[in-house]
């Protein structure tokens, strides 16, 4: 089979140029293209020269209409309007579109469901194996523990991310839940500030941190009487995200139109 051609939306951000370097680094597959949003400084610039893999005669573009007419997949971490976008183009083109884009709404997590009836769509807020083992064991620590132990997701970033909880700790928070058989929608707590009175019993809280250059920690706490079990997964490197994608769409490659999450392609199960 030849290469697979995929291409990088928002390639000349920190996220896409990991992006383009995995794509190089990785057999089977090939940088076919890249946008930036009309204006961009980086419109016209090579690729690989953004990825520090040296020139490849494959230049950003504003157009990812064309773009996505010529490849067979796309990797996406940009911003919600944008990646819903992507997904109706996806799905006209019937591609792989890998989605880790992060703080959408439930209107646009609609959106993309409409869009995997005919593009095979990846989606995940955080794509690394790590990341998806722990969600798996947040899970089945939440089932096997009763309501007598409390549960935090705490997480903390770098200082330029914009949307909080993190996507990551969302899908912890959903690991949580589903363990003890409830919706997170009834019993997430996503702030406190002031006279908040005691903690819900089954409540499932989330603290957010912000600063520097953290790339992404993660833990999911159970405190209970007495004890308190914690599962940490700390990012040191953003090139762990990238590699997780490219995987995910290599993964999608030839599979039906549908929307499959990161552990469907480690073969976690859910």
């Amino acid at each position: 089979m030849s290469a697979m051609k995929l291409a990088v939306m928002g390639a000349a951000g920190r996220m896409g140029r990991a992006l383009l370097k995995a794509i190089h680094e990785t057999e089977g597959c090939e940088i076919a293209g890249g946008t930036e949003q009309p204006g961009s400084d980086a419109i016209g610039a090579d690729l690989g020269e953004l990825a520090g893999i040296g020139a490849i005669g494959v230049a950003v573009t504003d157009d990812p209409l064309a773009l996505i007419a010529r490849v067979d997949g796309i990797l996406d971490f940009t911003a919600p309007a944008a990646t819903v976008a992507f997904a109706a183009l996806a799905a006209q083109a019937r591609i792989v579109h890998v989605i880790g884009t992060t703080g959408l709404s439930a209107e646009d997590e609609e959106k993309i469901r409409a869009a995997a009836r005919h593009a095979t769509i990846v989606k995940a807020g955080n794509m690394s194996l790590g990341v998806n083992l722990l969600v798996a064991l947040a899970e089945e620590v939440a089932r096997a523990l009763d309501t007598e132990f409390d549960i935090e997701v705490l997480e903390m970033h770098h200082r330029h991310k914009v949307d909080a909880p993190s996507g990551t700790a969302l899908m912890l928070g959903e690991a949580a839940a589903r363990g003890r058989g409830v919706a997170l929608g009834e019993h997430a707590v996503r702030s406190r500030d002031g006279h908040t009175g005691p903690r819900p019993e089954g409540a499932i809280g989330f603290a957010t941190l912000r600063g520097g250059s953290v790339v992404g920690e993660h833990s999911v706490i159970f405190a209970g009487p007495g004890e308190r079990i914690e599962l940490t997964h700390r990012a040191e490197d953003r090139s762990i995200f990238a590699r997780g994608g490219v995987k995910a769409a290599l993964w999608g490659r030839g599979r039906p139109p549908g929307l499959y999450a990161m552990a469907d392609v480690l073969g976690l199960g859910r």
